[in-house]
């Protein structure tokens, strides 16, 4: 998240930043593939209802209590301002990535594209994931979802070979999937743990490698760079891949270091600070250097981000739990 705010921040040298998108990609597509297959492990089926009704009453009440405090002051803090209530409505239906890949909406609230991308896997994944379990032989999941993601890169590559515009392909989701399909298919090779499993974990200080090496590789990449599409973003899904099975294991230096509690914290606020980051930085950066954007901004989106998670979003959360209990008694 903090590399994120640099690019936003126009920091130097991090204009490269947003390749760091692809690590919440691939780890959301990790995290939500796992929750199912556990699920489907115990109950033998997928609860879509419970699936949705967790995933709107984790995500919903802290965008809309962003999306009401930004319709409230926005005006006030940028009188010209003439689309907020477009941006409001269009953050609010999840289309904001093919809003922006398109027709240039929302045009102030630009970091809402990922959460739109995010949102369309979460309708999608978990009725083909259904269908995919339904067909597949046991321990054999990771084979269909391996080819989901050579689709998806092979698709993302044909709108690149018609010269589409770079954001038409950068914001939307169909052209983005890769990301959360390899961490789906990192976790269909963790839960259902195929004969090579362990030949990877046991080569993963090789995979490791490639974090450092990493930056090196994609420095001349920019905005802009139709490359970047395809070997980029490649890279940077290999390299959130590498990060995932090192960790997956519960031990190691690299588990140990993301296991630190201010680390563990950030990453509880870090749904928070990235929506409320925009807007601080947008308004901060107009006025002072990159550095002062950091050095305030970040405490600032931290402390709405911590306001939100412990008043509604704890609310909505222990409403949540009490309602699926009710449900399943």
């Amino acid at each position: 998240i903090v590399l994120v705010f640099l690019s936003h921040a126009h920091a130097p040298m991090f204009d490269g930043a947003f390749f760091f998108f692809f690590l919440f990609f691939v780890l959301s597509g990790y995290l939500i593939t796992s929750l199912l297959l556990k699920e489907y492990q115990q109950a033998g089926r997928l609860d879509f209802w419970r699936f949705y009704a967790r995933r709107f009453l984790r995500l919903a009440p802290a965008l809309l209590l962003f999306l009401a405090a930004y319709w409230v002051f926005a005006p006030l803090i940028w009188p010209d301002l003439d689309d907020v209530n477009q941006d409001v409505l269009v953050s609010a239906l999840y289309l904001a990535d093919y809003g922006i890949a398109f027709f240039d909406s929302p045009n102030t609230l630009l970091h809402m594209w990922s959460l739109s991308v995010e949102e369309h896997y979460y309708l999608i994944w978990p009725p083909l994931l259904a269908l995919l379990l339904a067909y597949s032989a046991r321990k054999q999941l990771w084979r269909p979802v391996l080819l989901l993601v050579v689709l998806a890169f092979v698709w993302r590559a044909f709108w690149v070979m018609q010269e589409q515009r770079f954001y038409e392909i950068f914001f939307r989701f169909d052209t983005r999937a890769t990301g959360m399909l390899l961490g789906s298919l990192l976790a269909a090779v963790a839960v259902h743990r195929p004969e090579w499993m362990d030949a990877l974990h046991a080569r993963q200080k090789y995979l490791l490698w490639l974090l450092p090496v990493f930056p090196f590789l994609v420095v001349g990449f920019q905005w802009d760079d139709m490359g970047a599409l395809l070997w980029g973003f490649a890279l940077a899904e290999l390299a959130a891949a590498a990060v995932i099975i090192a960790v997956s294991k519960h031990k190691g230096a690299l588990f140990e270091m993301l296991s630190l509690p201010s680390l563990v914290w950030l990453g509880k606020m870090s749904y928070g600070i990235y929506l409320w980051h925009y807007p601080v930085v947008r308004l901060l950066r107009a006025h002072m250097d990159w550095a002062w954007v950091l050095a305030i901004g970040l405490p600032i989106s931290a402390g709405l981000a911590a306001l939100s998670f412990y008043t509604v979003e704890r609310w909505a959360l222990q409403w949540r739990d009490r309602s699926l209990r009710r449900a399943a008694a």
